[in-house]
């Protein structure tokens, strides 16, 4: 049969570890008058409550429709390949470009050609170095 711990033992335990995580705070706080160096020694901070608006602050307006524009492009770089798949939520038309980078610098960069991503569309641009490829990106144009 287990014994079952008295509820003296369990408060003396737990009074152990709390005061032993405690000390070190209180062995860190300087003693009678003295006052600590640097920023620690200001007075707290005091808010005032009149100070504090009743309202939140005014939110940002959301963009015009003018402004809403160019599809979300994911890049993905498997050796010397590189796959860009581009989607266009908006309602004007994005010409996308895959830029490509080698990481050699006798391999030659590559600048893919524009491709209109509709409202709604979907596109996919490839491009390729011969060795390693050191980074690629999609532009975004407006028509």
């Amino acid at each position: 049969m287990r014994a079952k711990p008295s509820r003296a033992v369990s408060i003396l335990v737990t009074s152990v570890v709390l005061t032993g995580l405690l000390i070190p705070g209180a062995a860190a706080q300087p003693g009678g008058d003295e006052s600590a160096p640097g920023p620690e020694a200001v007075a707290p901070a005091v808010v005032e409550l009149a100070e504090i608006p009743v309202e939140p602050p005014a939110q940002p307006s959301l963009p015009s429709a003018r402004e809403l524009f160019g599809a979300d492009c994911d890049t993905a770089i498997e050796g010397s390949q590189v796959t860009a798949h581009c989607h266009n939520a908006y309602p004007e038309t994005d010409l996308v470009r895959l830029h490509v980078e080698c990481d050699r610098w006798w391999d030659v960069d590559g600048d893919g050609v524009a491709v209109a991503v509709g409202p709604a569309g979907r596109a996919e641009l490839t491009g390729r170095c011969w060795k390693e490829v050191r980074s690629a990106w999609v532009s975004h144009q407006r028509p």
